[in-house]
């Protein structure tokens, strides 16, 4: 070959490389999102929205997949430290099942501490930024909370008194639950959401606490009868994102989401107000029988086997979880 010639397929071999040079510097950083549950449920809605919002803001700076129903191998109890280890960069999880990461994450999950939701929304906002220390301490972010609808117990009868709740296979979603469960005579158990059909098909569990919404998009009035909303409380799920994916992105990206998970929680603590009316609907377009309210000796009850829980996280968070509730408490003096 004539040196010209090797001359302009050198050339030619340069700027091939240059140009793919380019579209990679250029191309957007790719995010994997992960979520445990089922499209329909409200925080894939919320997660959606928010998606929707950073594009709307990003444009081409970031490229955010919403990966539903575990399907990139991780419950959510992974999440936490697949999350810090940058596995997956961002994840929807329900706070409670971090709270063997620290104690303070159990907050929004004590039982009837709350009764509705302005009463929860008052009580994360004094909470927050105890929550974005742990986050922060652990190379995350805390980018938006959103609550769930109050949690009621899904079953094959009406859970409306003590009685029905002795050695009732009750499945809740997080250690407190299990506590308080147990403490009111039943054989609860806590597991992550993906394993709660299965083990409802097997026989592994007979009830589930959770909430109307999650078992309507998960079709519960196949294999359940009844929801009874005993009200018991109205859990958080915290959307974290990995530090340093965060700060890889650019300055216009990095802005994008945090405006974007703003007006994401704005949007689904208004949302969560109707859904319950809604949910309602749904449950009984399916012939679910609902039974709320309960009947108040049931609720009292509960309240007294949900003390020593209470007791056992004020113990655990210390000076924290003791300045939480005061100030919770003067919030509600002067509502």
């Amino acid at each position: 070959m004539k040196p010209s010639a090797k001359s302009a397929l050198k050339r030619i071999a340069l700027a091939v490389c240059l140009g793919l040079g380019l579209h990679t510097a250029t191309a957007a950083p790719k995010l994997d999102f992960s979520s445990e549950y089922n499209a329909g449920s409200i925080h894939v809605e919320g997660d959606t929205f928010f998606i929707e919002q950073v594009e709307a803001l990003a444009g081409d700076e970031v490229k955010i997949t919403l990966h539903l129903g575990g399907s990139l191998g991780y419950k959510s109890p992974d999440h936490f430290y697949a999350v810090a280890d940058n596995a997956v960069q961002i994840a929807d999880t329900l706070a409670g099942f971090f709270g063997g990461v620290d104690p303070i994450l159990l907050l929004s999950s004590l039982p009837f501490v709350v009764s509705d939701v302005d009463e929860a929304k008052a009580l994360y906002e004094i909470a927050r930024p105890h929550y974005e220390q742990v986050f922060a301490d652990n190379e995350q972010i805390l980018l938006y909370a959103s609550p769930w609808p109050p949690t009621g117990i899904w079953a094959k009868k009406p859970i409306v008194s003590a009685d029905s709740l002795r050695n009732l296979k009750i499945r809740t979603f997080d250690r407190t639950g299990t506590q308080v469960f147990k403490e009111a005579g039943a054989a609860s158990i806590s597991l992550a959401w993906g394993d709660v059909v299965p083990q409802l098909a097997t026989g592994g569990i007979e009830a589930v606490l959770t909430f109307a919404d999650l078992g309507a998009a998960a079709s519960f009035w196949e294999q359940q009868s009844d929801f009874s909303g005993v009200q018991y409380a109205i859990p958080l799920n915290m959307v974290h994102m990995n530090r340093e994916a965060f700060e890889s992105l650019s300055d216009a990206a990095q802005a994008a989401i945090l405006e974007a998970a703003r007006r994401t929680e704005a949007r689904n603590w208004e949302t969560v107000r109707t859904r319950v009316a809604g949910n309602y609907e749904t449950l009984a377009a399916h012939q679910v029988a609902i039974h709320d309210p309960i009947p108040d000796d049931f609720r009292a009850f509960l309240g007294q086997a949900s003390e020593p829980a209470i007791r056992e996280w004020l113990d655990g968070t210390g000076e924290r979880g003791a300045a939480v509730m005061t100030g919770f408490e003067a919030w509600k003096a002067q509502r």
